[in-house]
């Protein structure tokens, strides 16, 4: 299998079920922000200060791989099979956060991301994560989205702004405040 086709020289693409549309579908651009978060994912993972959290952040691409999937299959296609995203994919990021925020102080002030490079990069998934999210919603008011896929995508922000504070914690990072001046 070659890596080029030349079927996107002229700017379309091919959704899963064969129907061509413009790069700059904001289908292409919501599924494109995904895998953009996923790879800030995957820059994550490999912080040596994450590698105890290893399987749950390939637990994570796996789930963005599958949301990037429901999101490039044409809407109606029923006869491509695709693999789905449930309530379990939810908790098990729920249960995630609430097992770090049990071992964090109490947030008392917004954080200023930032503090190690470690952090920084966990803030910057977040930032993609909640960018993807707007996308997703925009898409979803449109043409329709699976409810899990906004959830799972609201409740993995939750997640790597948690992260974010358990790594500042692990590497002794001072949090910083930001003291709005009134």
């Amino acid at each position: 299998m070659k890596i080029y086709t030349k079927t996107g020289d002229k700017g379309t693409t091919a959704l899963f079920g064969g129907k061509r549309v413009s790069k700059a579908d904001l289908r292409i651009d919501t599924y494109g922000t995904v895998d953009e978060l996923n790879s800030w994912i995957g820059m994550v993972r490999d912080l040596d200060v994450n590698q105890k959290r290893k399987d749950v952040l390939i637990e994570i691409q796996d789930r963005l791989f599958t949301i990037g999937s429901i999101l490039a299959t044409e809407p109606g296609n029923t006869k491509v099979k695709i693999p789905v995203l449930s309530e379990t994919d939810i908790q098990f990021l729920e249960k995630q956060i609430d097992t770090m925020d049990a071992e964090l102080p109490p947030m008392r002030f917004f954080v200023l991301p930032g503090g190690h490079p470690a952090i920084s990069n966990c803030h910057i998934a977040r930032t993609v994560c909640r960018r993807s999210e707007r996308l997703i919603i925009a898409l979803s008011e449109l043409e329709g989205v699976p409810e899990e896929v906004i959830k799972y995508i609201n409740r993995l922000s939750d997640y790597l702004f948690v992260l974010a504070r358990k790594v500042a914690h692990e590497l002794g990072a001072e949090e910083t405040p930001w003291k709005p001046r009134m």
